[in-house]
Order: structure tokens, then sequence, then C-alpha cells
């Protein structure tokens, strides 16, 4: 599934100061829920949202993530070259998502016990820990591949029923599969978490791209690398699997931009071949 994103150049941000002629910021993407946004600065100039100050690449390059329920309206700061500080609002592009209703799932998995919770609550916090990273990699500028050619079964943004219970909205995209295809790396990056057998979501990886803009691969059967490995786009990083809560075997890939949880689907064409 795949959605189109229209090239946009954000108007109104030109302004004249006194040392040089015009100041720019541009925007390369349209604001969209779960999408990323692509900008673009002059030396010295910064930006700022959610209060953080974002990293640039030496050419001027920033990212911004914008979760599924993010309001559309979004507040950004842009600093000039002369210190001025400009205040914006981004306008984002809403959207809307389907119900997946899902069964079958073990009763230990809908209703862990206290142990299981304790657990879940470390596990999480692997996670977050791995997903704060915000490295100099240059990979998240790569066009991603698809990690698995295969069914989509899930969707992002699906508010899920599991056994009849409404749960949490689906972050990522499943791609039913064989359990031992090759999971393939859809962008460079390094290995920032490896994880045999999580509760919720079995075998899992993130690698991460650069940014703060990383990948998780969920459900996995066997992990083929470690933390701290360097990978290349098209390497083969796993295998799928049926670990954790999950009713076959599949690959479940997300992507986050630091904890906004974004739409895989922006980031690939669409798939060109099924088995």
């Amino acid at each position: 599934m795949k959605y189109d994103l229209l090239t946009f150049i954000f108007v109104g941000l030109f302004i004249t100061i006194s040392t040089h002629s015009f100041a720019e910021l541009r925007l390369e993407s349209t604001p969209i829920q779960s999408g990323l946004l692509r900008g673009h600065i002059d030396q010295e100039e910064k930006v700022i949202y959610a209060g953080r100050q974002l990293t640039t690449t030496p050419d001027g390059t920033f990212i911004v993530g914008f979760g599924r329920d993010v309001e559309p309206q979004q507040p950004l700061i842009w600093i000039d070259s002369d210190g001025i500080r400009h205040s914006y609002k981004l306008s984002l592009k809403q959207r809307k998502y389907d119900i997946q209703k899902i069964d079958g799932i073990s009763k230990r998995m809908m209703n862990p016990s206290e142990e299981d919770l304790r657990r879940i609550g470390q596990e999480a916090q692997q996670v977050a820990k791995a997903r704060k990273t915000d490295s100099p990699l240059l990979n998240f500028q790569e066009t991603f591949i698809w990690p698995v050619i295969g069914r989509i079964s899930g969707i992002y943004g699906s508010q899920r029923i599991l056994n009849g219970e409404p749960r949490r909205p689906h972050f990522g995209i499943d791609i039913a599969a064989p359990e031992g295809t090759p999971v393939k790396a859809p962008a460079g990056g390094v290995v920032s978490m490896a994880h045999e057998e999580m509760f919720f979501s079995g075998g899992t990886l993130i690698i991460d791209h650069g940014y703060g803009l990383s990948s998780s691969f969920l459900h996995l059967h066997k992990i083929l690398v470690k933390v701290g490995d360097q990978v290349v786009q098209g390497e083969a990083i796993a295998t799928v699997g049926a670990t954790g809560r999950v009713t076959g075997p599949h690959l479940d890939w997300r992507i986050n931009w630091f904890d906004q949880r974004l739409d895989p689907a922006f980031f690939v064409p669409p798939m060109a071949q099924e088995p």
C-alpha cells in the first residue's frame, strides 16, 4: 500500500533581513500525520520542533517525524543566521485509519501476569533507549526498499480488535511470508538493539538510520546481526518468524523518528511482486 507525497514548498517563509537579501527555510515534502518531513536551512541557522533543536546534515538537511494522531497544527521555530526567531504553524494533512480484527491470540498474550508485565516494562525501556539515538549516520537519505516481499496482512494505523477486545492501533506494516524467509535491511545503518525473545514482539531488531530515524523488525525467527554491526541496504539481517504475540509467520516492520511512530509505506515504492 503506497501513499503519494506531493513535492511541497512552504510558502510565506521568505523574509528580508539586514545582512543578506533573503533568508530561506525550505520544506521539501508535505507535512502529514505519520509522515516524515524533510527540510533545509543554511549554515548557522537552527530549527526547533517540540522543544528539540534538530540536528542538520553538513548540507543543512533536517527531518521531522509526526505520529499517527498528532494535532494538525504543529509549531516549528526557525532561528536565522542573525539570531532572529521565527515561529510558524505547520498544517498537517490528516489521515483516516481502518479497523482490523484478529482472533486466535493466546490467553497469556491477551492478559499478561504481573511477572509478564514487569518483563514487558523492562523490554519497553530497552526499545525506548534504542530509539533515542541521534547519530550522524546519513542512511536516512537512502531510498528505502521493502525488507520482505509478500502479502500485506496488516497496515499502519489500523485500530486493532484482538479476540473481540479493542486494543491500541497497529504501528507497522505486516508482511506475511514463510518462516525462515530472509529479512533485508531497507536502508543502511547500525544495529542499535537485538533481542531474541521479547514478550509481545518476539525476536526484535532495531537499526539506526541516523538523525533519529530507525527501523524495527518484529516477530523474527533468527537474528543474523548483533548490536554495533554496520549493515548496508539489502543485507540479510534476520529471518521471518512467528514469535511473540502472533497468529502466524510474518514480519512486522516499523519506522520511528525518535518516539514518533511513522508509516513505513511512505518510505517505499509499491511492492513490485508477491510470491
